[in-house]
């Protein structure tokens, strides 16, 4: 059953590999004996990255890029061929929102930024989009290639306030599906493209949203508890059974899935 499971040896190249959870998810990675090629577009973070798991004993690679920047995914692609040859997974964790994206109680739809939407859209969407578009000739010289994106309970459960980002995500949904279908008609139905949603994760970038200075919770962050029956947020390693199993052969005939890794947020009505 281990073997089943087992992600040792295997090359896996993640974006957005420098943010909160993604580089838990490197990490836990490299530890199972994963090759990591950590795809970010901050030199000193990726350097970090990369220098904290090989003094570990860990194998992992830099890969410096914006993923929304073609030309330069391009170039990491190169560098990527040159050095290993080929992807087997390629797991797609760059995101984020921006403030001029969200509408608070005080503001209505005609407030929202839309330059800002537009960054929030291209960051999520684009940045899933273009990896997959650059990397997929390097996934196919695997013949079972995986494809991991990171989508949001924000996208099937629309949440008050972030509005551009949920959007985004839900584009996210769509395209896995999508490409799902895509890649077993035109390249061959052993590669699998799917996503995971997380829940409510505390993360740095939104405790002050969800917890008071005392570590009591705000009011939305009550309101998120409330309706998730294992009535506490997510941790880092919450997600690491979910990755595993969609990087190994655990998952062969699984695609087009969106696994909800939430607590139980999205089966719980509210009543």
């Amino acid at each position: 059953m281990s073997a089943l499971f087992s992600v040792k040896d295997s090359i896996i190249l993640i974006s957005g590999a420098t943010g909160v959870l993604g580089s838990q998810i490197t990490q836990h990675l490299a530890s199972e004996g994963s090759q990591v090629i950590i795809l970010g577009r901050n030199p000193n973070k990726v350097k970090e990255l990369v220098t904290s798991i090989t003094s570990n004993g860990g194998k992992a690679s830099p890969l410096i890029a914006d993923v929304t920047n073609k030309d330069a995914l391009q170039s990491a692609a190169q560098q990527v061929e040159k050095e290993f040859g080929k992807i087997d997974v390629l797991i797609n964790a760059a995101g984020g929102n921006m403030p001029g994206a969200i509408v608070t109680p005080d503001q209505k739809i005609t407030d929202l930024e839309i330059e800002e939407v537009k960054k929030v859209m291209e960051l999520n969407y684009l940045g899933t989009l273009l990896p997959i578009q650059v990397f997929t000739p390097l996934l196919l010289n695997n013949p079972a290639a995986s494809i991991i994106n990171i989508s949001s309970m924000a996208a099937s459960r629309p949440l008050t306030r972030v509005m551009g980002y949920a959007s985004a995500k839900a584009a996210i949904d769509n395209l896995t599906k999508w490409l799902s279908v895509e890649f077993c008609q035109k390249y061959g139905t052993q590669y699998r493209v799917n996503a995971i949603a997380p829940g409510f994760f505390l993360t740095e970038q939104n405790r002050a949203l969800l917890t008071e200075e005392d570590g009591s919770l705000t009011a939305r962050g009550n309101q998120i508890i409330s309706h998730t029956p294992m009535d506490r947020f997510g941790d880092p390693e919450d997600l690491f059974g979910a990755v595993s199993f969609l990087c190994s052969n655990a998952s062969k005939f699984v695609t087009g899935t969106i696994i909800p890794v939430d607590g139980g947020f999205s089966a719980y009505s509210g009543v």
